[in-house]
């Protein structure tokens, strides 16, 4: 039991990596920490949404010129129940669903932005697990 030990840890260092380099984040970091790898930064320095997908990027430009939008749930208050972005009071934030290709229902994609008209933009690919700050050029 005891040489099954070390190894458990390995494997359990070896997926947290894993998992830490999936997403470009720092597990435990706070909420809109940015990725840390150079490919990241550099793509920051020229297009702040560089690192979010297409459709994504789509999203943000319906946002910022008020629709269309597909779901009758894009645009509703978003609660923050998970309480991993910053506390504000009731309806600061705004949830918008990020299209999946593939996906029969809604996915895990969404853009949650604060403020109206919205000064901070958090992209999530985890339903919530997980956010990513980002900016937006105006």
């Amino acid at each position: 039991m005891r040489r099954l030990q070390p190894l458990l840890l390995l494997l359990i260092a070896i997926v947290a990596v894993l998992l830490w380099q999936r997403h470009g984040e720092v597990p435990g970091a706070p909420a809109g920490t940015p990725g840390n790898t150079v490919a990241t930064r550099a793509a920051a320095a020229d297009d702040p949404m560089a690192s979010l997908p297409p459709q994504a990027r789509a999203m943000v430009q319906r946002i910022v010129g008020g629709g269309p939008f597909e779901h009758s749930q894009d645009g509703a208050v978003f609660g923050n129940y998970e309480g991993l972005l910053p506390q504000q009071p009731r309806g600061y934030y705004h949830e918008y669903t990020v299209e999946t290709p593939g996906a029969r229902n809604r996915g895990a994609r969404r853009i949650v932005t604060g403020g109206t008209p919205p000064t901070v933009w958090y992209y999530t690919d985890d339903h919530y697990r997980s956010f990513r700050r980002f900016e937006v050029a105006r």
